[in-house]
């Protein structure tokens, strides 16, 4: 049987979309490391009696392990604490050596900020000191700590057994978290070693589970169904995998879930993906398109490991830095991003970017010619071994019936001539077509420093048209567009 858990989220403002959840997708990817499924996760306001509920609704689904986030602090509409306490059959008690380390915390803070009121940081600290009896204390990240609450029977006469089994249906051990995720996170991985035999308990009865992430770019999500029908018709035991894919930025992601004694399995349905989709399998270890950009202009992603590094510089329009912004995600990125520029205006394209004026006028801002010359402007004026350009129309409007919403091209010019340029038609609303387009943009890179040259076919299945807006058929009698 397997080992199920559930997460409450607490706070109206994560209820009411003024701040992203990041606790709950956060925490579900730890629960699968350790083997755990996560039923259900439930966002929930600071009403104690919403809180109480959602408790209750899980404890009836006889979920073996409840983390709730947020709800810790130090003021009086923190109440996460007590409702866990009232819902598992204890009262509050002061911890007297724990309120010393939390005022140890606080003192600094009193010391920067003398006009704080000395009878509210103690009424505070107190507070976030008063736990829930007989639980196991999280130490604070910031100045709240967390507790493990073991279930009801645990405290009683019949503890001996029942810890180290199940603990009755509709009474789970509950782990209470702070909501700041700089603080619930360090906490997490502390609780996972923390001396609480409850959470222990669970830990030790959740089977371990093996998990593989293939992703691939420029398919549909109905090729990947094609692809589970053709391992199932050729003897793949695909009830022994859980196999979940995911759309995410233009990329397909297969995830597969399987226990260790069905890794042949997965090898047998790995081989069926990649003789099916050799060229749109851009990885089979899971690595990021992000990371493997990386690894490349660091020199240190095969098949040539011993290329010298190489430096990378962008010109980029209608998405507005977030090419840039992706490139210096990763740790480390000064060592080969040289710069990245917003050349949005048509005067910003000309003045940093070096393309000639006259390319603009003649075929319009959102056309191959000024593609590449953004691509080029980039590696030969900002300083880059590999030029970046980007140059599109984002909508919702500023499009036209030759050129609609959508619409993007992307160039890469990289050492000795090597160099992509395509357009693509993108789906959805601006934020969409930005935030796509960026995607394509890492993939073009991806290939050119691959070795890929020019001339080619456009990306299969990411929009690249022929004979229409933004072909090279389509650039005749262009425009001087200035909406991106």
């Amino acid at each position: 049987m397997s080992v199920c858990a559930g997460i409450i989220v607490t706070g109206t403002e994560v209820l009411s979309g003024r701040v992203r959840d990041r606790n709950g997708p956060w925490l579900a990817e730890q629960l699968a490391g350790l083997g755990i499924d996560l039923a259900c996760t439930t966002i929930v306001g600071d009403r104690p009696d919403d809180i109480e509920r959602a408790l209750r609704c899980m404890a009836s689904q006889d979920l073996d392990l409840v983390l709730t986030s947020g709800g810790l602090g130090p003021t009086a509409d923190d109440l996460t604490a007590e409702i866990v306490a009232r819902f598992q059959g204890c009262g509050m008690v002061l911890d007297k050596g724990l309120e010393e380390r939390i005022q140890a915390i606080v003192e600094p803070l009193r010391e920067r900020m003398p006009n704080l009121d000395p009878q509210a940081l103690e009424l505070g600290t107190r507070k976030q000191a008063t736990i829930p009896e007989g639980a196991t204390v999280l130490e604070p990240v910031g100045t709240a700590p967390g507790f493990v609450v073991p279930p009801v029977e645990e405290r009683g006469a019949i503890v001996g057994k029942m810890v180290l089994e199940r603990a009755l249906p509709g009474h789970p051990t509950v782990v209470v978290l702070p909501g700041p995720p700089r603080e619930l996170q360090p906490m997490w991985r502390a609780a996972v070693q923390a001396p609480a035999p409850a959470l222990q308990a669970v830990i030790a009865r959740a089977s371990v589970f093996e998990q593989r992430t293939l992703r691939l770019f420029g398919i549909p999500e109905s090729e990947i169904a094609q692809t589970l029908r053709d391992a199932q018709n050729q003897g793949v035991a695909l009830e022994r995998l859980e196999i979940t894919t995911c759309l995410k930025r233009g990329e397909i992601e297969v995830v597969t879930r399987y226990p260790p004694d069905a890794a042949g399995v997965y090898e047998a349905f790995a081989r069926v993906v990649r003789a099916r989709h050799e060229d749109t399998l851009f990885s089979t270890d899971g690595t990021t398109v992000d990371e493997q950009v990386a690894a490349l202009l660091r020199g240190s992603h095969p098949p040539d490991e011993s290329r010298p590094p190489l430096t990378i510089a962008v010109a980029e329009s209608c998405t507005g830095g977030e090419l840039t912004a992706r490139l210096t995600g990763p740790a480390g990125a000064s060592e080969y991003v040289v710069a990245g520029a917003v050349v949005y205006s048509n005067e910003a394209k000309v003045s940093l970017a070096g393309v000639d004026r006259g390319l603009i006028e003649r075929y319009g801002a959102v056309s191959e010619p000024v593609c590449r010359a953004l691509a080029e402007g980039a590696r030969t004026r900002l300083g880059g071994d590999v030029g970046v350009g980007i140059t599109g129309i984002a909508g919702p409007g500023g499009g036209s019936e030759r050129k609609p919403v959508g619409l993007v091209w992307l160039s890469v010019a990289g050492p000795d001539g090597a160099g992509l340029t395509r357009s693509v038609h993108l789906p959805g609303g601006r934020a969409d077509v930005r935030d796509r387009a960026t995607t394509v943009a890492l993939h073009l890179i991806r290939r050119v420093l691959l070795g890929e040259r020019d001339a080619g076919p456009g990306l299969g299945g990411v929009g690249t048209g022929r004979g229409g807006a933004g072909t090279r058929e389509g650039l005749r009698n262009g425009r001087a567009e200035k909406s991106e």
